[in-house]
Order: C-alpha cells, then structure tokens, then sequence
C-alpha cells in the first residue's frame, strides 16, 4: 500500500486519540461494514449519470486505512456535481463502494461485484497490494479502469494490465528510501527487518533489504504473517513475543517492518516489553494515528515511518480540501486521503473531456495520455500505469503524533 495527516495533526497519521474521537472513528467503521454502498451527490449537472467506486478495506484491523480513501473519492464526487471542481458536467456522477478487507481472498467477489454494475465505469483502488493482485485480472478483462491511490507492489505493472493505473510511486522507490534514510542518515549498521507475508511487505522488504546491505549495513530477516486478528493473515499474536526475544537478542541498530499499522503496533510493544531500546522504522501501511493508539504512546514515541506521500496540511493548495474531508468524513485527513481525492479528479477530468457518451474502454484511454495537475502532484502515467516521477517522505512519531521530517532525498543529501 502505502499516507498521513489526521496523522499530522493526528494526517492520518495520528496522536493518541482521546476517547470521544476514537468512539467517532468506530462509529463510521461500523457504517462502513457492509459489503458495499450507493449515494448519490446533489448535483447541478444534466444528462447520464455514471458510476465512480472505491475497493478497499472498510472493515477489519486495517479499515481506516480504506476510510481515508473512501470519503475523500465521494468528496472529490460530490464537489464536481456541485461544479465545484470542473465547472456544470454534462453528465451526473454517483458513487459506490466494495469491501474487500485488503484481502486478496475477497478481492476478486469485491472487483465482481463493480464489474457487474454496468454503471461504473472506474474504480478508485484496490488500496492494498495483495487484493489488488488479486482482483485486476477481472479489472482487466472487464476493460475497467482502476486508478490506485496505494498499491505499491512493482509487480502491478509488469502484468500487461492495460487497464491499471497508480498515484504514488512503487516499492522500487520507498524501499531503497528508506534503506539510505536509515543507513545513511540515521547510521544504522545493522538491522533486523520483519515483513507480514503480505503482497505489499514482501515486495517492499525485498527492495530494502537489498539496498540496505548495498548501503553497508548487516541485514537479519524474519517473516511474521500478518495476524487473524488485524487483517487476513495466519499469525497468531503470541508469535510477536518470540519475535521480539530474537531481536532483542541480536540487538540492532534499527528494526524495520514492512506491513499495517495493527500488526507493527503489536510487535512494537512486544519488543519494547522484551527490553529493546532501538530505532523502530515503519512504511505507510503503519502511517496511521491507530499505530500510536494501539502501540501506546511511550511505545511509539520516536518511532519512523516513510510514505510516497507528503503532509497536504502542509500544502497550501490542500488547506480546502483539508478542511472539506473532515467535514465530510468526521475526522482528519489521513494516509492516501489526498492521493485518492487527486486519483477521483483524474478520472472525472478525462470523463469532461469525453463528453456524455462515456465508456469504460473510453476512460482506460483517456487515462494513459491525462495530465492532470492535482493536490499532491501533476498526475501523468507511464505506459505500464506507474505514475511519472517519485517521491519519498518520512515521518516520526512527536509527542504523540506522526510529523513530517521531510524528503529522503533531502535529508540523506542524494
């Protein structure tokens, strides 16, 4: 996968959340627990309507990851039936949703059911790797378009998947970021990395592992299955003790996971409980304000994260749409939040461009030649679907909340 700002001020990323808040954030969890789910926005627009959706996890151990993103692609929907964004369209949009748990298991029923709607014509995510694997072999032969705002496996790209498409750099990109971040800037010679089996950790701690050694450093490596208990893997808590004893043991500079927030903060505890006083680095699976809450704010404390994905709170074109999502949503902004409301607006401004007679195999085309100028970037795709350009950001944990540092490229000086 891989964002933040509730975080950053709780972007997702988050401080520790008082109770009300985090009673608010489960309130909209639960909304969100069906299978799937219609609106359809007041609108000043005339003529057809189409269908825009979002896949992703909107329940489980990992949903708030899914609820970033889904309210920022109804808001970016809500806004361009308003004419808020384009201008009046000459058609009206709707917006529908799948939950697929980020699990590659109830992807492909979750990317069936958008298929089968022959109202929608593109589809915001999956936001996880492994559903995203999963799934886009349907996506593609259905001909529908699929713009992710998080799936970060390099894999993705290399399929044929004419019909897939990403706004945020791959793992090829973060996992030697944050390999020279770690190495370089913060000195680490030896680290012990732990992946969750996932689709996204496995790719992403391939890459780090390689660069890291490249870098200089001494790598020990261990895969731990995501738990039943945060997302849809075989892991059992209790493995997160032994886990810990290891590492303690070996005493590394730095430990790295590569997974979700629930996972990482069940192992954090688990080795500052084991006694291991290291630096604790992250991706942005775990860029989330649920990682301090769950993890406790002592244990997360100092705790780094990376994402391709800046802070939009620091930005000033993002301070409306800031302000718009928490109306909308009822909290901060968080990880991907912005990418899929930039991810929204690229499919709806190829769809101004096609008029009121608009296809599925229509926004697939239209898609590779877009060049649209969004929040967080100017989104152009490669042939392949990647997005053009790459950029990587870390945060840390302070007092309570994930704060951008900055740029690796910056702060390694490369």
């Amino acid at each position: 996968m891989q964002s933040p700002l509730g975080a950053f001020a709780p972007r997702i990323p988050r401080s520790a959340v008082k109770a009300a808040a985090l009673l608010g954030v489960a309130a909209i969890a639960l909304a969100a627990c069906g299978s799937s789910s219609k609106s359809t926005s007041s609108s000043s627009s005339s003529g057809p309507s189409y269908t825009i959706a979002y896949e992703g996890p909107l329940s489980g151990g990992n949903a708030q990851l899914g609820l970033n993103m889904k309210f920022a692609v109804q808001l970016a929907i809500q806004q361009a039936n308003s004419g808020t964004t384009f201008g009046k369209l000459p058609f009206t949009l709707k917006f529908t949703s799948q939950d697929d748990q980020g699990s590659a298991t109830q992807s492909p029923t979750a990317a069936q059911a958008l298929i089968n709607d022959s109202s929608v014509v593109a589809v915001v995510g999956p936001a996880f790797s492994g559903a995203t694997k999963a799934a886009e072999p349907f996506f593609h032969e259905a001909n529908l378009a699929t713009v992710s705002p998080s799936a970060t496996d390099p894999g993705l790209a290399t399929q044929g998947w004419t019909n897939f498409f990403r706004v945020v750099a791959d793992d090829n990109a973060q996992g030697p970021a944050d390999a020279s971040y770690i190495v370089k800037k913060l000195a680490a010679k030896t680290i012990y990395s732990v992946d969750d089996a996932s689709a996204y950790a496995s790719g992403l701690v391939g890459t780090f592992d390689t660069a890291a050694q490249a870098d200089g450093a001494t790598v020990t490596h261990e895969q731990a299955p995501g738990t039943t208990q945060c997302q849809a893997g075989t892991g059992n808590v209790q493995q997160y003790g032994a886990v810990a004893q290891k590492i303690k043991a070996a005493n590394p500079s730095a430990v790295f996971y590569a997974g979700y927030y629930c996972d990482f903060a069940l192992l954090a505890k688990a080795v500052r409980g084991a006694g291991y006083q290291g630096q604790l680095a992250s991706d942005d699976g775990s860029l989330d304000p649920h990682y301090i809450s769950q993890a406790g704010a002592s244990v997360a404390e100092g705790t780094i994260a990376s994402c391709a994905c800046g802070d939009i709170t620091k930005v000033p074109a993002g301070a409306s749409f800031v302000s718009a999502f928490k109306k909308q949503a009822g909290f901060a902004v968080g990880t991907y939040s912005a990418e899929s409301y930039d991810a929204t607006n690229t499919i709806i401004s190829v769809m101004k461009g096609l008029g009121k007679t608009i296809t599925r195999a229509a926004v697939v085309t239209a898609l590779h030649s877009v060049n649209y100028q969004g929040i967080t970037k100017d989104v152009q795709f490669q042939a392949d679907g990647n997005i053009s350009g790459t950029a990587v950001y870390v945060y840390q944990v302070k007092n309570g909340t994930f704060a951008q540092l900055g740029l690796v490229s910056q702060l390694v000086g490369s």
